[in-house]
């Protein structure tokens, strides 16, 4: 090997930065070097760029020209949330594809375990957070093994941070028995409901502002106090005892409605309202106070169905399956609100009574006592808003439900009895 061989050859055992720049520019590499990597920029220019069904250019000050894609990036399509900004695009119920995250306050209640079974059927995530004041763990225990369900035990009277795309914000003690039975029960319950329905409210508009999260709230029938029109639509203010002892459940909700408009309207917030009447079905609290369950109950274990008054009053009755479609319409619509979701089927107490014995036992018992204070004399919803915007309106009537939540009750009441007298003999 000679000198000059050994000159011009790089030895690997001491390569080194002059090394490498001698070797680029020896015998014309370098230009091979940036005829490379001009053709690498010219084919990147014409394929990724000019093509118009990819990429779409914008003038500026008339010399220069920013391009910019067509389509929005996963992570700015996250934060844009552009699926709720242009509702009119929404995919009907049956059709969606895409999997929401969806939180769902007071889920493990009544109205709020059948909702998150149809959620999770549909394929959603569900987060439910409840402080179980009024809900049961074992409406909801089912889903505890599904990966795509959280249950989080929280007070919605606390800030809470998480990440989804809806919120039904269903909790909220609505029953009369938690304010009724002494003054000093009272005035607690009227600081629950009150903190729940404001403040609560509150800490979940709070979050769907920052989230960017679509928001519905529960509102009630109750609003319209006890109304001088009959039937009661959404237009119609109500009138309410703003002192009487249902006034903190009544005007709980007005200003939660209140609260849900001004953060629309301020914020631009994507609000729904929804106004609920009487719903009966399975999971209901065997006591808490309302109608159809204190009948059934009673009427189960054969103790006399008390009425209130002279029994002329009337209600409507929607089974729980027909609320919760229409609380998911109306989440997916393109429209705010209020609406009534309610059973337009009117019946007075007396004729309750009688679906019941019918249904449970002919030969129950009737009792009548005094009236209550503001207990409203007709309650009827219009659902004419309803059926044109949303498509909905109920479809079981109270003949074939009623039956449903008796064998729930059924089961729940004695299988209760059972389990005291086994205890009661283990002891």
């Amino acid at each position: 090997m000679t000198p000059e061989t050994n000159q011009n050859e790089i030895n690997p055992r001491r390569f080194s930065i002059p090394d490498s720049i001698k070797y680029v520019f020896r015998e014309q590499r370098l230009l091979f070097v940036l005829v490379g990597i001009g053709i690498a920029a010219l084919i990147s220019n014409v394929v990724l760029i000019r093509p118009s069904s990819t990429w779409h250019s914008q003038p500026i000050a008339n010399s220069f020209h920013i391009v910019e894609p067509a389509f929005v990036p996963r992570r700015i399509a996250f934060e844009l949330h552009s699926d709720h900004a242009n509702a009119g695009r929404r995919i009907p119920l049956g059709l969606k594809s895409k999997r929401l995250r969806v939180l769902v306050t007071g889920g493990s209640g009544f109205v709020g375990s059948h909702l998150v079974d149809r959620l999770m059927a549909r394929g959603d995530s569900v987060i439910v957070v409840d402080n179980f004041f009024t809900g049961r763990k074992e409406n909801v225990l089912h889903h505890l093994r599904n990966p795509r369900f959280e249950l989080i035990r929280h007070d919605v009277v606390e800030p809470v941070m998480l990440e989804v795309d809806q919120i039904y914000h269903l909790a909220c003690p609505a029953s009369p028995v938690h304010y009724k039975y002494n003054p000093v029960k009272t005035i607690i319950s009227f600081f629950k409901d009150h903190k729940t329905n404001v403040v609560g409210t509150l800490n979940m508009l709070g979050l769907a502002k920052r989230i960017n999260a679509r928001f519905l709230l529960t509102s009630t029938s109750e609003v319209y106090g006890d109304p001088l029109e009959h039937p009661q639509v959404e237009t119609y203010w109500g009138n309410v005892n703003p002192i009487g002892v249902r006034s903190c459940y009544d005007e709980g909700k007005r200003v939660a409605e209140t609260l849900t408009m001004d953060y629309h309207r301020g914020l631009n917030i994507e609000v729904r309202i929804a106004r609920i009447f009487n719903t009966y079905g399975p999971r209901m609290c065997l006591d808490d106070g309302r109608v159809v369950s204190n009948f059934v109950a009673q009427a189960l274990r054969k103790e006399p169905m008390t009425i209130y008054g002279d029994g002329k009053q009337t209600r409507s009755f929607q089974y729980v399956s027909d609320l919760v479609e229409g609380l998911m319409r109306l989440m997916e619509g393109d429209h705010v609100g209020p609406f009534n979701l309610g059973n337009p089927g009117e019946f007075t107490m007396l004729e309750l009574a009688k679906v019941v014995q019918d249904t449970i036992d002919p030969s129950a018992k009737i009792e009548f006592r005094p009236n209550t204070e503001d207990d409203p004399h007709q309650r009827k919803p219009d659902i004419s808003k309803a059926n044109e915007l949303l498509g909905w309106q109920p479809v079981v009537p109270l003949q074939e439900g009623l039956p449903m939540m008796v064998s729930d009750f059924r089961q729940r009441i004695f299988g209760e009895h059972k389990e005291s007298r086994s205890k009661f003999s283990s002891v």
